[in-house]
């Protein structure tokens, strides 16, 4: 089964981390990547910018709407997401568990499955 885990956090507690912390979290994040590789389970990780850089779309009577920036106003935001394999929801909490982000922000996690089977 796979299972999309969307990763929340705040921009404040970025900001606060020193240039060291900040290498030490992705040192962290690269290698448990690799870990979960090894055993099969990793199947992509992606960052994401920040959101301000981002856009909102909604189409409404056919036309799209364009906004800037996420759509909630909310202090936390996704900055990434990872989806792994796992047997079950418990096997990916486990998994997810010990995500070096989850140390200081959040993960929801979510089984995924295809529309077109």
């Amino acid at each position: 089964m796979k299972f999309v885990c969307l990763i929340h956090h705040t921009q404040e507690a970025f900001a606060q981390m020193s240039p060291a912390e900040h290498g030490a979290m992705e040192t962290d994040s690269v290698s448990y990547d690799q870990q979960l590789m090894r055993e099969g389970k990793f199947v992509f990780a992606h960052a994401l910018k920040l959101p301000g850089d981002a856009k909102t779309v909604r189409t409404r009577r056919k036309k799209p709407i364009v906004t800037d920036g996420p759509f909630a106003e909310t202090k936390e935001q996704i900055i990434g997401l990872i989806v792994i394999e796992a047997r079950d929801m418990d096997e990916a909490v486990s998994i997810i568990g010990k995500l070096p982000l989850a140390r200081s922000g959040h993960v929801e996690v979510r089984e995924a499955y295809s529309i077109h089977e």
